[in-house]
């Protein structure tokens, strides 16, 4: 907190000419028409900018910004905590409740990118294989199976990060059977995804909400969802009621989630795809649609004590690694971070669980000097409102990156403000193009952590969680606008 009797003497001597002048912050006045005002959040005081740049230094400025915000009736009865930290000289700049614990929300994804990052590559790619068994006789009739082989590809069949749509898959796919001269399948076509085998689990502790088109269902409303795109959608009433319920069903652990309403906009449906068995399935439907029979039907092998001999026909290799991170960052993918949760769990313990890639995040992090301190993590993507961590923890993470050999891979992932991904509609004045960062959303929570670039040419690191805050998301927003703003002269 900051003392400002040191700042009051000097304003009060420059500003004694100026009608308005006075030698305290004043506190600014609350309503929902005066917030959508630009001139509702000229803080710090009614002196004149001129004035407080000439009287103030911005480090100055950003405490009293700091404190203004402490009567801020948005943030007055919100807990939350905010740092600017040099990398260079590794000293706090300006601060507030720098070590209270805080609920990150999609920030999260900054602690499980960079790991899956430092442990897999950048150029890490998931394999999605298709195989053959038997013999192809002079009447190109393969008398054997086909398989689909996979490696937990989370973009399979999304366009997510340039990945490709099913269609193109399978017609890469085609052309190889092609390439083999097979024109008939006397067999089934195997699906062998034995990695997930493990995947069934609980939900992660705490999940009350969700962004849209995501992995993760809302418990208690249904607004904003499409369930097209979402998970399976049950209708249900009882012989006494007309009422219907409505339960939600993750495809990763096939767990209901219950919802009093549907109040979105699209059409209910019951039809949601596993990847592997929607990719089997139109690949079937291809062939034989395009002459090529298939005798056996699409078959799920999730482990196989006796395998077959079985040769390589063709290979569809995921975007890389740096190429997902930079979508799951951009659009803040909650599938895909879970995904690269469980890939480090998978490398590194061998089984592809929410608890084994808690356990290797932490692990990782622990042994990169990380403060451990106030930390509590629980999901890969920051859905669960039991993540903790410090603002200063994350600062000095994010620090700690800017001498990896991938930071430049890292930094780029990061929405900038005014122009990219989840801070395009942030810092269209006003830092637009020099904040880089990682934004976080849940029902009253706002976070951003990241780096920004001062008009001084500095590189500096911060971090602003707010928890528990009254009025909209945007107001929030707009707050931390205001308090990181003066930031930029450092």
């Amino acid at each position: 907190m900051v003392n400002f009797r040191k700042y009051i003497s000097g304003v009060a001597v420059l500003a004694s000419g100026f009608f308005l002048a006075q030698s305290t912050v004043s506190t600014v006045l609350y309503s929902q028409a005066y917030d959508n005002q630009s001139s509702s959040l000229n803080l710090p005081s009614p002196i004149t900018s001129m004035v407080e740049k000439t009287v103030l230094s911005a480090k100055e400025l950003v405490d009293i910004n700091v404190n203004t915000m402490m009567t801020d009736p948005v943030l007055k009865n919100a807990t939350w905590g905010f740092v600017v930290y040099d990398p260079k000289t590794k000293k706090v700049i300006s601060s507030y409740n720098e070590n209270t614990p805080l609920v990150p929300a999609s920030t999260t994804k900054l602690l499980t990118t960079e790991t899956a990052m430092n442990m897999l590559g950048e150029n890490y790619r998931w394999n999605t294989q298709l195989e053959y068994s038997g013999s192809i006789d002079e009447n190109g009739v393969l008398n054997g199976n086909l398989y689909i082989v996979g490696s937990g590809d989370p973009s399979l069949g999304t366009n997510k990060g340039g990945a490709w749509a099913y269609r193109d898959i399978v017609s890469d796919f085609k052309e190889g059977l092609s390439r083999e001269g097979i024109k008939k399948v006397n067999g089934d076509i195997i699906i062998q995804t034995a990695l997930f085998k493990g995947n069934i689990s609980k939900l992660p502790e705490n999940v009350v909400w969700l962004e849209n088109n995501n992995y993760y269902l809302p418990v208690g409303t249904t607004r904003e969802i499409n369930p097209a795109n979402e998970k399976l959608i049950v209708k249900k009433s009882t012989n006494f009621s007309t009422e219907k319920k409505f339960f939600y069903v993750s495809p990763y652990n096939h767990q209901m989630v219950y919802a009093d309403k549907y109040d979105g906009d699209a059409i209910l449906t019951t039809k949601l795809p596993d990847a592997p068995a929607y990719l089997a399935n139109t690949f079937r439907t291809t062939l034989v649609k395009s002459g090529i029979a298939v005798t056996g039907k699409v078959t799920p092998k999730m482990t196989d004590a006796n395998p077959e001999s079985r040769k390589l026909i063709s290979t569809y290799k995921s975007p890389t690694l740096s190429d997902i991170i930079y979508y799951t960052n951009q659009h803040s993918d909650n599938g895909l971070a879970e995904a690269l949760l469980k890939t480090v769990g998978f490398q590194s313990l061998g089984d592809q669980t929410t608890e084994s890639g808690r356990k290797v995040v932490t692990e990782h992090l622990k042994n990169e000097g990380f403060d451990m301190i106030g930390l509590n993590y629980i999901d890969g993507s920051g859905l669960s409102r039991s993540n903790n961590v410090t603002p200063i923890a994350q600062a000095k993470f994010l620090t700690s990156l800017m001498d990896e050999k991938y930071y430049k891979t890292y930094l780029n992932s990061l929405p900038v403000g005014g122009q990219s991904g989840t801070l395009k509609r942030m810092f269209n004045g006003l830092g637009n193009g020099q904040v880089f960062a990682k934004t976080g959303t849940l029902n009253k929570v706002k976070t951003l952590a990241g780096y920004m670039k001062t008009n001084t040419g500095k590189t500096l690191v911060f971090s602003l969680m707010v928890n528990n805050y009254a009025g909209s998301v945007d107001m929030v927003k707009k707050r931390m606008e205001k308090i990181l703003e003066p930031a930029l002269d450092l």
